[in-house]
């Protein structure tokens, strides 16, 4: 592995871990290009860019206050970065409509970041949403 695929993967699990797992928004501009881009957020009704993110991540914190994300797999090639995780969390606050059920919920899923300049210019993600739907019995 190169010095570089190596730089490329620290810098996905810091900013997996700084925001997801410690839940500190701020890593969303220590991490991200201004212009930075979010293919496919799992959410509707989000921002765009830095601002989708970090009202994604703000919003499954509230629910999940104890939300972490346990890295599987981490795999880097020139200025891309693929990451399959299982993230849980204990269902505390409301989430899409749903009181809290005190229930672990667990949502495994895959995330491909581009990087720029040392930082995340582009992410796409593949989350096993209808799972967690299952999970809070809306499907």
């Amino acid at each position: 592995m190169t010095s570089t695929a190596s730089q490329h993967k620290e810098l996905v699990d810091a900013f997996v871990q700084e925001l997801f797992t410690r839940g500190d928004l701020d890593a969303v501009d220590r991490w991200t290009t201004p212009d930075f881009v979010h293919h496919d957020p799992p959410f509707s009704g989000v921002p765009e860019g830095r601002d989708g993110l970090r009202a994604m991540s703000a919003t499954v914190r509230a629910a999940l206050p104890d939300w972490h994300s346990d890295l599987e797999a981490l795999v880097a090639e020139g200025d891309q970065v693929v990451e399959r995780f299982t993230a849980t969390g204990t269902h505390r606050g409301e989430l899409f409509g749903v009181a809290p059920t005190g229930k672990t919920l667990v949502l495994p899923g895959i995330n491909m970041y581009r990087i720029e300049e040392g930082r995340i210019a582009e992410m796409w993600s593949r989350l096993d949403v209808l799972g967690l739907l299952r999970q809070l019995g809306l499907a």
